[in-house]
């Protein structure tokens, strides 16, 4: 049975042919590629909300090249650790599908495989999740309001995406898990270096958060080089720093004919502790 939820009245939803449906009669159409849009038009925050195009290319490119493989192979780790056979994983902001794939692999050749659902609120993502892992379900939504049921969940994943605790909470089971990736204090310095004048370190987090027991915490700790432009501006054109800098940083990165930076993750492990049955 599925975990997603009608968006406009909450009720459960069924897959009928190319569309899925609930018991109120709200239907929702299938992408070509297996997708469903679960996000009503009353909560988008701009026509195509999400990552754009130009940032979707250059993290896919960048990320099939094997550059975050150390993240990947961690958070493929950690879900045979705390995976169910036969349960669900969900991947909140699942972009590209580029670690949702990953992590299904392993479950899969670890005899765990799960039922894997993504949500992002791009289109692009969810369609090129919905191609990279075939065997998934994936829709377009916001992580502030989950078109999944409540506490279905028995892993959610949650990398580089906007944290909304109240929501995790809300899908995932009792003694659940979320898997929580965030940047580290010096992840991408060489690429702050070669960009700012006095590059700055990323913010450091509390781990403590309302309704969640921390119960590892890990580090990922590498150094990257790469050798040729395409890569550098692909990395650089899926940060941040590409749209919050100007001509003269972009020109400066643009001479680079090779980089080598730090990348640093901290890979968080929670078990929900005021999840329901």
């Amino acid at each position: 049975m599925s975990v997603w939820k009608c968006p406009v009245c909450g009720a459960f939803m069924q897959h009928r042919g190319r569309c899925w449906s609930c018991t109120k009669g709200h239907t929702f159409d299938m992408a070509r590629s297996g997708y469903v849009n679960l996000l009503p038009a009353n909560r988008k925050h701009a026509k195509n909300p999400g990552d754009n195009a130009v940032m979707m290319r250059a993290r896919r490119k960048f990320l099939d090249a094997g550059h975050y493989a150390p993240l990947r192979n961690a958070l493929e780790q950690a879900a045979l650790r705390y995976g169910r056979a036969g349960g669900v994983l969900l991947d909140a902001g699942c972009g590209e599908g580029y670690y949702t794939e990953g992590v299904a692999k392993a479950l899969e050749q670890g005899n765990m495989p799960m039922q894997i659902y993504g949500v992002d609120i791009s289109k692009s993502a969810a369609d090129a999740a919905s191609k990279r892992c075939p065997d998934g379900h994936f829709a377009v939504g916001s992580v502030y309001h989950l078109p999944v049921t409540d506490h279905c969940c028995d892993l959610l994943m949650t990398i580089f995406a906007p944290y909304c605790g109240e929501e995790y909470r809300r899908v995932l089971r009792k003694n659940g898990v979320m898997m929580m990736v965030i940047p580290g204090q010096q992840h991408l310095w060489g690429l702050k270096e070669a960009i700012y004048d006095v590059p700055y370190p990323n913010a450091v987090r509390d781990y403590a958060l309302e309704g969640f027991e921390l119960i590892q915490a890990e580090y990922v700790d590498s150094w990257m080089k790469l050798d040729t432009p395409e890569d550098i501006q692909n990395l650089f054109q899926m940060t941040p720093y590409y749209y919050k800098t100007g001509r003269e940083e972009h020109a400066r990165l643009e001479q680079l004919q090779s980089l080598s930076t730090q990348i640093s993750f901290e890979v968080l492990q929670y078990r929900v502790v005021d999840a329901g049955e």
